[in-house]
């Protein structure tokens, strides 16, 4: 029976979450903290890390980082409230294997534990077959490419005809959300719940100021815009 640690301050949440792994067959340790998820690690050993991020004393990424000290090759998903695109660079930049955006189905959380499982005991016998889960989470981070514009969320970089172009966090954060849905249309809304947050929305955050500076720096003639479009009276795109 394999066994896993999970770490998460929400009481409730790590409960319930404690229970889907029960019934699935999994022998579950729990922590309310970072550095209880650390001094747990070190003494249950588990198969797996599964941890939240914002956690007090030590935050999830921080906790990756101290479990890659202990043992480099335990499986790690991270569950978060935060999926934007640089929490995401983050979680996998400190050595996480999967990112899970809560909420999440229960289904959806077995199948990926079971498969981070299936690679590592892969990997400990000498095998480099590549399970879904992992494929998936890099993907996640792929290089989207449109006409010269290449967006590439892995190395925080943007580049158009092979030039780097330097983004504000918040102006790559709108663009990386636009890139990973090529041609859908995004609200100033949604623009600004995705990134800043719900607690944002109807604040006075304006979107078409973010939008112009992008512009300037990404189109040729950012007065008739090749990449990021506007589509009257909906929002904007990224693509055709």
């Amino acid at each position: 029976m394999a066994k896993i640690l999970l770490a998460d301050d929400e009481r409730s949440l790590c409960d319930a979450v404690r229970m889907i792994l029960e019934d699935a067959g999994y022998e579950v340790v729990t922590a309310s903290d970072g550095r209880e998820a650390v001094e747990l690690f070190q003494r249950e050993q588990p198969d797996l890390a599964m941890l939240d991020v914002m956690m007090p004393r030590l935050d999830g990424f921080e906790v990756v980082e101290e479990i890659r000290k202990i043992r480099r090759n335990v499986p790690v998903l991270i569950l978060s409230a935060k999926g934007d695109i640089v929490d995401k660079k983050r979680g996998f930049q400190v050595g996480a294997d999967d990112y899970v955006v809560k909420p999440f189905d229960d289904d959806e959380i077995v199948l990926r534990v079971g498969a981070l499982l299936r690679r590592a005991a892969m990997t400990s016998n000498g095998a480099d077959d590549e399970e879904p889960s992992a494929a998936e989470a890099r993907q996640l981070m792929q290089p989207v490419t449109i006409g010269d514009l290449v967006i590439d969320p892995r190395r925080y970089e943007v580049t158009v005809a092979g030039k780097s172009v330097t983004l504000t966090p918040k102006e790559f954060q709108i663009l990386a959300l636009m890139a990973d849905h090529p041609g859908e249309v995004f609200t100033n809304e949604e623009l600004v719940e995705t990134i800043w947050g719900k607690e944002y929305t109807g604040e006075a955050i304006s979107i078409p100021v973010y939008i112009r500076r992008i512009r300037l720096k990404i189109e040729k003639d950012p007065s008739r815009p090749e990449y990021l479009q506007t589509v009257w009276r909906f929002g904007y795109k990224l693509g055709a």
